[in-house]
């Protein structure tokens, strides 16, 4: 028999806890209309059955194979080329957002001035405004602006993953020693060598981890905004399924399982090497 003090003291806190996750959950079920007997039900499993089964055989023939190598080369060209346009944006955006390089906090012993923080306030804003924009909003803005193709698909990855990239930069700066970078600048270093020498030497390689993943995100990213327009294997996956051609959307499907596979095993060898 439990006395009162050897009673778990956290039990009535998870009670508690369980109750308001209860009471969250709930509501979302019931607006959602959630309803999971449909999937038991034996019109559901027959349709469901004659769906699969239409995949398969893949589609493999030679001319099919060729537009399937296309379009892949073509997803990991909107990522890639979209991932650096973000850089080139999110890096010198990253530094006037941080405190790392700030003359004031160097010289004042780490206390930032009063006029730090409000010029910086607009530059902090920008990366959050853009990031908040899913990139697929960005895709369908693209390709009214641009047309159909690559093009939108890559302007929507530079435009979000900059303010991703940008934000996580910043703070990446700020949570190292500073000390090193403070140093270079009251001895007279411009704010370039100390953040060369001073900054990038220990965030060096959880940039370079952040960067990786954020690319491996940007294929998948890549591959939804094809259903806007936006090129890539998304596309032809849309195109195919218009013309109810189930072999080639199940090619199409195991590519870019395989793609996303080798992003993420290249993803986790850089980090593993960089760790």
């Amino acid at each position: 028999m439990l006395t009162r003090d050897s009673r778990d003291p956290a039990a009535r806190p998870r009670l508690l806890l369980t109750l308001l996750a209860i009471a969250l959950l709930w509501p979302s079920i019931h607006f959602s209309e959630l309803d999971l007997s449909v999937l038991v039900a034996g019109d559901s499993q027959s349709e469901m059955g004659r769906f699969i089964s239409a995949f398969w055989p893949p589609a493999h023939d030679q001319a099919f194979i060729q537009l399937l190598l296309q379009a892949t080369l073509q997803t990991l060209a909107i990522a890639t080329a979209g991932m650096a346009l973000a850089l080139l944006l999110a890096i010198p955006a990253s530094l006037l957002a941080s405190r790392a390089l700030s003359l004031s906090a160097a010289s004042r012993g780490g206390r930032p001035s009063c006029w730090g923080p409000p010029l910086r306030w607009p530059v902090r804003g920008l990366p959050i405004f853009l990031r908040r924009v899913p990139e697929l909003v960005w895709a369908l803005l693209f390709v009214r602006a641009v047309g159909l193709g690559p093009t939108a698909g890559v302007l929507a990855i530079a435009i979000t993953y900059s303010g991703m990239l940008g934000k996580v930069y910043a703070e990446i700066f700020e949570s190292v020693d500073q000390r090193p970078a403070h140093a270079l600048l009251q001895a007279g270093s411009g704010r370039l060598a100390a953040f060369c020498y001073g900054i990038l030497p220990n965030v060096a390689a959880e940039l370079l981890s952040y960067t990786v993943y954020r690319w491996e995100c940007a294929i998948r990213a890549s591959v939804v905004m094809g259903f806007v327009g936006a090129g890539g294997l998304g596309q032809q996956m849309d195109l195919s399924l218009r013309m109810f051609a189930s072999g080639e959307v199940a090619s199409l499907l195991l590519t870019f399982l395989v793609l996303v596979l080798l992003a993420d095993q290249l993803s986790r060898l850089l980090r593993w090497r960089l760790a």
